[in-house]
């Protein structure tokens, strides 16, 4: 199942896609696709109520898609996980999980402007497998239990500021939480219809020219792992984020460093969980 949010800011309703690409309103059912809605099985009641014809049909001609889950209580973040896109950055390759946090208030729109940040020269992109929380987990036993623990899984792009980020502060949280920095969606796609998230192709093209094409089986953490990790050192709770990391073929790597300036567009692309595209504009 693929759940959606549609309406302008701050007015998106919960929805759900149709096998038939018909949407439908979840209103009846919930007030938004949030942790409580997922927390209580949610995602269960909708799929009962689309097999049974119970929910209202959407014309969604011309409203704007949000990002799929309102309000991340936590956005949690892991850096360097594909070996190329450490070599490419010049880091070594991470023994451990490289965490990090992002402000949970830059999650916007698939297609909404992204901001460069004022004074910013060095704006890049990371296309991510977002994963997103369902059920509580807590001091997890093993990575074979993380599973069980997935809502679903969306696209994300964990824009980032480099200077910001590298050359500001010996922590990275300047230059991954700037406004707009973390569009995601469209849809939450139920894990159902993900039969493997390490075996997903990643796509990413800056003006129409392939930057990132990679796959999840390249990841050096995979995600129940990775579920697994983080709960040993924090509680994931419904509706909780973790962006998995970002393959080779970032600004910062490639010859000529070529960061984003006002008016470049950014297209992104996970299979099975649809694709993005944004304009990114001055501050």
């Amino acid at each position: 199942m693929k759940l959606l949010r549609i309406g302008a800011t701050g007015e998106e309703i919960p929805a759900v896609l149709g096998e038939d690409g018909r949407i439908f309103a979840l209103a009846e059912l919930t007030g938004d696709i949030d942790g409580a809605f997922l927390a209580t099985g949610g995602t269960g009641r909708a799929a009962a109520a689309l097999a049974a014809g119970q929910l209202p049909e959407v014309d969604a001609v011309g409203l704007r898609i949000g990002a799929p889950v309102a309000r991340p209580g936590k956005l949690v973040c892991v850096g360097l996980n594909y070996r190329d896109h450490a070599a490419e950055t010049g880091a070594v390759v991470p023994e451990r999980p490289v965490v990090f946090m992002k402000d949970p208030a830059t999650v916007v729109g698939p297609y909404d402007q992204v901001l460069i940040p004022r004074g910013s020269v060095k704006t890049d992109w990371e296309v991510e497998l977002a994963v997103v929380i369902g059920r509580e987990a807590r001091y997890l036993a093993s990575p074979d239990e993380a599973a069980a623990h997935i809502a679903g899984y969306a696209i994300s792009n964990d824009v980032s500021e480099r200077e910001f980020q590298l050359e500001y502060s010996s922590q990275w949280d300047l230059g991954k939480s700037c406004e707009t920095f973390n569009p995601m969606g469209p849809w939450l796609v139920t894990p159902d219809e993900v039969a493997d998230p390490q075996a997903l192709g990643l796509r990413l093209a800056v003006n129409g020219e392939t930057r990132q094409a990679d796959d999840t089986k390249n990841m050096i953490f995979e995600v129940g792992y990775l579920v697994w990790y983080l709960s040993q050192y924090m509680v994931l709770r419904p509706g909780d984020v973790i962006n998995t990391g970002t393959p080779a073929g970032v600004a910062l790597g490639l010859p000529g460093t070529p960061y984003l300036r006002a008016g470049d567009t950014v297209e992104l692309s996970i299979d099975g969980l649809g694709t993005q595209r944004q304009t990114f504009i001055d501050a």
